[in-house]
């Protein structure tokens, strides 16, 4: 089965728990939805210089997972 790259990437999913679920765990829910979105901005500004369409595509799935973050507590204030 071949590895994707920016939805499941092999080096983010060992062990009993996804990298990401781990940061969210660490960190108060303003300080996640801000790293979501540092994540998306960040792979937008480089993506010309490295990665390309693929770093459009991860900053995709760190927007889509803030989006998610937002819907299901439209009260969270991600500029607090």
């Amino acid at each position: 089965m071949a590895t994707d790259a920016v939805n499941n990437p092999a080096h983010y999913t060992g062990g009993d728990i996804e990298c990401i679920d781990a940061i969210k765990a660490a960190m108060t829910m303003n300080e996640y939805l801000g790293f979501l979105r540092g994540n998306t901005i960040k792979y937008i500004w480089r993506f010309r210089e490295k990665g390309g369409v693929q770093d459009l595509q991860k900053a995709e799935w760190y927007l889509s997972r803030l989006i998610q973050e937002l819907q299901f507590d439209p009260f969270t204030d991600p500029l607090e």
